[in-house]
């Protein structure tokens, strides 16, 4: 799979040191214009559908599995692999000095309506709901809250948005 990006947060001076290691399935769901986006009032933006995967679990069955808990989505279909985003930031958990995420993108289908989503209690406190939204806007969006540096900025807001800007160049008219 292609790397799409390479990110290390500004606030981290080096790489190294205990680090926590995550993997992560993400979809990329577009119906025309629309794309199937989770948005999150805690952090006031838009990411992709997805999350982490287990060691022992099968990547295509985590996405689905990410996919119907987050958005209710039926008949999912993987259509591809799109790339992958290597990123360092900083850890909230004091026993680690930072965390290795690699977000593996999968381009998808599923149904325009949604069924019921089954989120995590944390999912649901930080006021997560999936939507179909004009990509355009999306994009819009978070580059806003990322200009204005709002007190609430998520960690993940620019590996989504680059990736919601690379979705724009590459997919958008071919899907």
């Amino acid at each position: 799979m292609r790397l799409l990006q390479k990110i290390i947060h500004p606030s981290l001076t080096n790489i190294s040191g205990n680090v926590f290691a995550r993997k992560a399935v993400r979809a990329v769901v577009l119906d025309g214009e629309e794309i199937l986006l989770l948005y999150t009032k805690r952090y006031n933006d838009f990411s992709f559908p997805g999350g982490g995967v287990s060691d022992e679990e099968d990547y295509a069955c985590a996405l689905k599995r990410e996919l119907i808990e987050e958005t209710g989505a039926q008949n999912i279909e993987i259509l591809q692999e799109y790339g992958y985003v290597d990123e360092y930031r900083p850890h909230y958990k004091t026993e680690f000095d930072l965390i290795h995420m690699l977000s593996f993108f999968y381009l998808c289908k599923v149904d325009k309506d949604l069924g019921l989503s089954k989120m995590e209690h944390y999912e649901i406190t930080n006021g997560m709901e999936a939507r179909w939204i004009n990509i355009h806007e999306a994009i819009k969006h978070n580059r806003r809250v990322m200009e204005s540096k709002e007190a609430s900025i998520g960690l993940s807001v620019e590996r989504e948005t680059v990736v919601l800007e690379m979705v724009v160049r590459e997919l958008l008219h071919k899907v």
